[in-house]
């Protein structure tokens, strides 16, 4: 297992993918960038098979339990990683400690990239908000793979200009919206894959606790409870333990709208 600098000893490379019930924490584990369901999902996956071969070859696959650090804001670029399986939360802090999260990132998703190329210290702290499934690909070793294989290169360019206009639009969007219930309602029509039900509804698994939806809202823990409760009465949304329902997603889209 690799620890914060991102180092992950021998015996953890490769894994071979075997029976989910047997792999740690209940991952199905990706044994392999050629045989990922992501390649064809995710900007960076999406390469020729000799850049992916080779991806492999220079990659450390590793599972990290919830709560884990990957690495930390301020901390010297080691390298990147690219999940397989699992969320991590993207979060930076101010000196008396008051935290935001910037984005939570999905699978097939390569974090640290912008450190990774500017040699500047992480930015951002990534966190596993569950078991997650990374590999992690050195500094030098990324650098000198980019320089080799220009389609990873261009992926890579697309990727740091998503991050740019992501970033914008979001300080945009927190700094110019009228209320926290703009903000929140926004941030549930954001969420990740949701399953349809029957009648059109959505429904979700929100693994965010009211403090850290407040983190990314940039509210308080109360304010966002209080609004779960006023949405809720509002028939707006359903909660069932970790399950999230958007019962009138366009009421939601009118508050996020006004």
């Amino acid at each position: 297992m690799a620890d914060v600098d991102g180092y992950v000893p021998e015996e953890h490379r490769h894994r071979q993918q075997i029976d989910k019930s047997k792999t740690p924490y209940g991952l199905r584990v990706i044994s392999s960038c050629l045989n990922c369901e992501l390649v064809k999902e995710r900007v960076f996956c999406n390469l020729p098979k000799p850049a992916l071969a080779e991806m492999d070859t220079i990659a450390s696959s590793s599972v990290y339990p919830k709560g884990t650090l990957l690495f930390v804001e301020g901390q010297d670029p080691r390298g990147v990683f690219i999940i397989c399986n699992g969320r991590l939360k993207l979060s930076a802090s101010s000196s008396q400690g008051k935290s935001v999260i910037v984005r939570v990132a999905e699978p097939g998703e390569v974090i640290g990239l912008p450190g990774a190329i500017s040699g500047r210290p992480y930015d951002l702290t990534a966190e596993s908000l569950e078991p997650v499934q990374a590999n992690f690909i050195r500094r030098d070793a990324f650098l000198h793979f980019l320089h080799r294989h220009a389609a990873a290169a261009v992926r890579t360019a697309e990727i740091l200009s998503n991050i740019y206009h992501n970033t914008l639009s979001e300080v945009r969007y927190l700094g110019l919206s009228a209320s926290t219930s703009q903000k929140l309602a926004r941030f549930l029509l954001d969420l990740g894959p949701a399953k349809v039900q029957e009648n059109g509804r959505l429904r979700f698994t929100l693994t965010l606790t009211h403090r850290e939806i407040a983190e990314v809202i940039g509210s308080s823990r109360e304010t966002v409870t209080r609004l779960f409760a006023r949405f809720k009465r509002n028939g707006w949304i359903e909660i069932h333990g970790s399950t999230l329902i958007l019962s009138d997603r366009i009421a939601l889209e009118r508050l996020r709208d006004a």
